[in-house]
C-alpha cells in the first residue's frame, strides 16, 4: 500500500479493523475509517496516528445516501485524496428461509447493497477528480462472500445481497475503466473471528474446508490489500474467491 491514501468503510471492527492496521503496516500514506460506531472508527485510527500519518474518521449510516456522501467527503477533505476504498460494512442475519420477513430483506438490502453502492459512488466522484498515478485514478475493493455462489441454510437474504454486490462490482468496473478506476471484490469463506468463535462456527468451518480450518483474518486481508494496492494495475471487474478449497469441496 506504499504511498496510497486508504479509506475503509466498516473499519471499526472485525476484518475492517485488521485492514486498517495492516494498510498502515504496508505503507499506506493516510487512513480514513467510516463506521456507524463513532468511537470504534476513531479508535481504528491509532496505527496511523502512531505512525504520524494523516488520519480521519466519520460516523455514518451508509443506508442513507446524503449521509454516506458527507462522511466520505469529510474524510477525503482531511486526507487530501483517496486512492483506495475498501467496503467491509455488512450485516449477516441468519433466519430459516420461510421466516424471512420484508423487514429482514429491507435491512439486508439497505446495508449490504445500497450502502455499498452509496460509498462506491462517493469514491468514484472523488477519484475522477484526482490526478492519476500512472494510468490509475483509484481502486475500490468490495467484500463479498462465497455465500454468493454456494447455498447455506438460514441465510438466503444475506447470500442474495452478496451475489448482488458481485454484479455491482462488475458494473462499476465496466463503467469506470476509462477513468482509470479498478473495481474488484474478494469473496471469503468462513474466517476464524471472535464472532465466529462466539457463535460456535469454527468447527463447522473446519469440517467444511479441505484444509481442515477456517481462514485466519489476516489471510483474507492480504488478498484485499493486493486488490487495492499498487501492484494491481490491470485487474478489474473480478471477484477473488478465497475459500481454502471450500467452494469446490
Amino acid at each position: 500500500m506504499d504511498d496510497l491514501s486508504v479509506v475503509i468503510v466498516g473499519g471499526g471492527a472485525g476484518l475492517g479493523l485488521l485492514l486498517a492496521e495492516m494498510a498502515i503496516d504496508a505503507g499506506a500514506s493516510a487512513l480514513g475509517v467510516i463506521d456507524i460506531d463513532e468511537a470504534a472508527a476513531a479508535n481504528a485510527l491509532a496505527p496511523a496516528k502512531k505512525a504520524g500519518r494523516p488520519a480521519a474518521s466519520a460516523r455514518c449510516d451508509i443506508r442513507n445516501g446524503p449521509d454516506a456522501h458527507k462522511a466520505f467527503g469529510d474524510v477525503a477533505s482531511v486526507l487530501g485524496r483517496v486512492d483506495t476504498l475498501i467496503n467491509c460494512a455488512a450485516i449477516y442475519p441468519r433466519k430459516p428461509l420461510l421466516e424471512i420477513t420484508d423487514a429482514d430483506w429491507d435491512a439486508s438490502n439497505a446495508v449490504n447493497i445500497k450502502g455499498t453502492y452509496h460509498m462506491m459512488v462517493a469514491a468514484v466522484q472523488q477519484m475522477r477528480s484526482q490526478q492519476k498515478a500512472g494510468n490509475i485514478a483509484g481502486r475500490i475493493v468490495n467484500i463479498t462472500s462465497v455465500d454468493a455462489f454456494k447455498a447455506h441454510p438460514q441465510n438466503a437474504h444475506y447470500a442474495a445481497t452478496k451475489a448482488a454486490v458481485v454484479n455491482l462490482t462488475k458494473s462499476f468496473a465496466h463503467e469506470t475503466a476509462s477513468d482509470g478506476i479498478l473495481v474488484n471484490s474478494v469473496a471469503p469463506a468462513g474466517m476464524a473471528t471472535e464472532k465466529a468463535r462466539a457463535a460456535g462456527f469454527l468447527q463447522e468451518l473446519a469440517n467444511a474446508s479441505p484444509l481442515g480450518r477456517g481462514a485466519e483474518p489476516h489471510e483474507m486481508a492480504e488478498w484485499v490489500l493486493m486488490a487495492g494496492g499498487p501492484k494491481n494495475t490491470y485487474m478489474t471487474g473480478e471477484n477473488i474467491i478465497v475459500s481454502g478449497g471450500y467452494i469446490y469441496a
